[in-house]
């Protein structure tokens, strides 16, 4: 679409470049806005290169590098977590592992707000609408106290039916409802942590929210071993010290977020006038953001209820070790994980930018260059996955039988990477055009038609073992990478009404 034709004039690229951090800014709009409470907001120096004309390879780079750098320290802190669980008991593990998968539940529902705000956010701030961008902020911080709300009483409530489900019981059902009762108050401060990061990763911002979870994983590092083992006046709690450290940290996390916005970041800032609910807005978050939700209640039960049909394979000890073998390849797929999703977020920010600025030309260059540039990151992560199997099963059991179960059906695994990443990127960057319902139904697809049929098919009732119920996961893998590839070039989402 010609220059003409845009609602706003993209300011001219700048000769003296200062550096990447100028990439991370949203476009610069009319000198003299202001925000509904009548102060003037905070926007990017004269010079700078938006994200909606600089160059799409180094735009990329730029976004993915602070998000993938922030997965990482993520997921350190849940090795350290289950590190210090181990030095305890085997109940600790099992709630840890189990307060993993509640973890998970709760970032999808909070995805509710999360979505539709970065989708809304970097569509008015392509536009060279900080105003609007900043309501949108506002109400999405709002509504993420209230999602937070409610997860702390569904999680507080359902916490024994969660254990029960695992069949936990006597002492390690106390410790893991104990666990996950006080791990929900974490939940509900880290819903406003992830909504105000969304918002910030919508006008560009990475750096922040990167700079947020290092604090908040430093501060759970020092106060989980603090309560843990004691030190001065603080006794020793054991493992409730573990989940004690994780919401310490949460609480500084959002307290935190709230105080940066406050102040003002990145164009964005909390203003009194435009916090209350506005239906208007309201109901254009949560129209973008409940097939998110959806969608990611949707996979959480898929893989739980898939776990099921890998804990029912067989006999122990044979059964123990396909379980044993399964949850080691997940943990270490975790490693494709990060990247993929460090690139849709930033494939998100970008595609949502580019439409604000109606340059669907870009916003499909966008997807392109996320994918290409995470894919051969991946090839790299699936060469290791690949030649290493053995290695990897060697260092994570001391199991024979673990071992031959696993490193057969990993290294097929490992050959699948390049596809994972490639749907979720895609993907990532379909729901950053704020098309949240086609991904949905990717997902229903592949987990209904694929991945629980086809499991417990070729797992259980063919009796083929790990590598017979993974068949259902490599074919919703495949499903996955084929329909995201072909919606985003099929480009339906580039007119999607946000």
């Amino acid at each position: 679409m010609d220059t003409e034709a845009r609602k706003q004039p993209i300011p001219p690229v700048s000769a003296d470049h200062p550096g990447a951090e100028s990439l991370l800014l949203p476009a610069r709009p009319p000198s003299g806005s202001r925000h509904p409470a009548g102060e003037t907001l905070r926007h990017p120096r004269p010079g700078s290169r938006p994200i909606t004309t600089g160059p799409v390879r180094h735009t990329m780079l730029c976004l993915a590098l602070p998000v993938l750098a922030e997965q990482i320290l993520n997921t350190f802190v849940g090795v350290f977590d289950v590190f210090l669980a181990g030095r305890i008991s085997a109940g600790a593990t099992s709630a840890i592992g189990l307060a993993a998968y509640v973890d998970w539940l709760a970032s999808m529902i909070v995805m509710l707000v999360g979505t539709g705000t970065t989708a809304l956010v970097s569509r008015e701030s392509g536009r060279g609408n900080p105003e609007e961008a900043n309501h949108f902020a506002n109400q999405s911080i709002t509504l993420a106290a209230l999602v937070g709300i409610g997860v702390l009483i569904l999680f507080f409530t359902l916490a024994p039916a969660f254990a029960h489900y695992c069949n936990m019981t006597g002492e390690v059902f106390d410790i893991a409802v104990g666990y996950l009762r006080i791990g929900a108050f974490g939940d509900m401060l880290l819903a406003v942590t992830i909504v105000g990061c969304a918002a910030l990763r919508g006008v560009g911002d990475m750096r922040t929210p990167m700079t947020i979870f290092a604090v908040i994983n430093g501060c759970n590092v020092v106060a989980s071993l603090v309560l843990v083992y004691g030190f001065g006046p603080v006794p020793a709690f054991g493992v409730h010290g573990i989940v004690g450290g994780t919401v310490a940290a949460r609480t500084i996390g959002a307290m935190l977020t709230v105080l940066l916005l406050l102040r003002g970041r990145s164009g964005l800032k909390l203003v009194a006038r435009a916090l209350p609910i506005s239906w208007q807005r309201t109901k254009r978050i949560l129209r973008i953001g409940m097939p998110a939700a959806a969608d990611g209640a949707v996979m959480w039960t898929g893989h739980f209820l898939f776990l099921r049909i890998i804990a029912n394979l067989a006999a122990n000890p044979l059964g123990q070790a396909y379980f044993a073998a399964h949850i080691i390849a997940i943990r270490v797929e975790a490693f494709t994980y990060l990247p993929a999703t460090a690139w849709a977020a930033a494939t998100a920010t970008m595609i949502g930018q580019a439409l604000g600025a109606e340059d669907p030309r870009r916003a499909r260059r966008a997807g392109h260059e996320g994918v290409l540039q995470c894919a051969l990151l991946s090839i790299l992560i699936a060469a290791v996955f690949f030649f290493g199997a053995g290695t990897i099963y060697q260092l994570m059991s001391t199991d024979v039988l673990v071992r031959s179960q696993g490193i057969g059906a990993f290294r097929v695994l490992a050959l699948l990477q390049p596809l994972l990443v490639m749907s979720i990127v895609y993907i990532g960057g379909i729901r950053g055009a704020g098309d949240t319902r086609f991904p949905l139904l990717i997902t229903l697809t592949g987990i209904l038609v694929f991945r629980l049929p086809l499991g417990y098919l070729f797992g259980v009732v063919l009796n083929g073992g790990l590598l017979g119920a993974w068949t259902g996961m490599f074919c919703d893998m495949i499903w996955r990478a084929i329909a995201a590839t072909a919606g985003f070039v099929r480009g339906k989402w580039l007119t999607t009404k946000v």
